[in-house]
């Protein structure tokens, strides 16, 4: 049985946030994508009344897509305790934005927070954990999940991702003994962004993925991947690492879905594409179609 495809439409992501195109525009443009699903982001709505929820669910549905997951940027390490608090309330507030727009085990992204430069490793995870251990009840309450991306940074933040680099990500993923209603949002591009082995860190969360991005990274040409790394290891957004193509860039898809077969897995698949055009996110698009017939049929 084939994987359930999303589209998440990065090429647009400044666009719907800012207003200046709507979500009902954005659900509308992909009627033309081959996709089973549309992935939300928080930033997407322009409030959080039930009554333009349910608008915004019903065009989903009227469409014929599934809303899979909610893209949801939590910081849990900010120094200010008042702050942690909000986020912390913000996040329970999407949980329950994200049964009422997914229904049923539907994935709320979870993330750990900013690298604020002031916060130790050791205070970070342990502000970290303590907000999972308080959303963990509230997703099981609504039946969602909570997924933890490996992620590189909100395009709204200061700082990068508190838990970028893979020891620490996969340190406080084998923290959360919650399997349930917590696991893992896998995201290959953004280990490689990291300066991480992405098939590394895929096995070794591969029993706990619950959701995955597929996107791809190439890189300029006359750059090496080692030129790009920084001292610490991370690369960042850097011009010379583009977007593109899902399977025409540097992660190694047939490795991925290998993996994630041998694992059994059965969640969604969302490409973050089109960064330059529709056309790219259709390829991008066909090519996981492809690959979820090769490996799951």
């Amino acid at each position: 049985m084939s994987l359930n495809i999303s589209a998440f439409p990065k090429c647009y992501l400044e666009e719907i946030a800012s207003g200046r195109m709507s979500v009902f525009e954005w659900i509308e443009m992909a009627k033309q994508l081959d996709a089973d699903g549309l992935e939300m982001y928080e930033g997407f709505f322009t409030t959080f009344e039930n009554g333009y929820l349910d608008c915004v669910g019903e065009a989903i549905q009227s469409a014929s897509f599934a809303m899979p997951m909610l893209c949801c940027s939590p910081d849990f390490t900010s120094p200010d305790a008042s702050k942690r608090k909000r986020e912390i309330e913000r996040e329970a507030h999407m949980i329950r934005i994200t049964r009422r727009l997914g229904g049923p085990r539907a994935v709320c992204r979870i993330l750990s927070g900013q690298a604020y430069p002031e916060v130790s490793w050791e205070q970070g995870r342990e502000w970290v954990l303590e907000a999972f251990h308080q959303l963990i009840p509230i997703a099981a309450e609504h039946d969602i999940v909570l997924g933890m991306e490996n992620h590189y940074k909100d395009g709204f933040w200061k700082y990068p991702e508190f838990a970028q680099k893979m020891e620490r990500f996969v340190n406080i993923v084998d923290a959360v003994f919650e399997r349930d209603h917590f696991g893992v949002q896998y995201d290959p591009s953004n280990a490689i962004v990291a300066g991480d082995d992405p098939v590394e860190l895929l096995r070794r969360i591969a029993d706990r993925i619950v959701s995955m991005h597929a996107s791809d990274r190439y890189l300029a040409e006359g750059t090496t991947l080692d030129q790009l790394r920084q001292t610490d290891g991370t690369l960042g957004y850097s011009a010379n690492l583009r977007h593109g193509v899902t399977g025409k860039g540097l992660n190694d898809y047939d490795a991925i879905f290998r993996i994630l077969a041998e694992n059994h897995y059965r969640g969604w698949i969302s490409i973050e594409d089109g960064m330059n055009g529709m056309e790219e996110m259709a390829e991008s698009l066909a090519f996981l179609r492809k690959m979820s017939d090769r490996y799951f049929n």
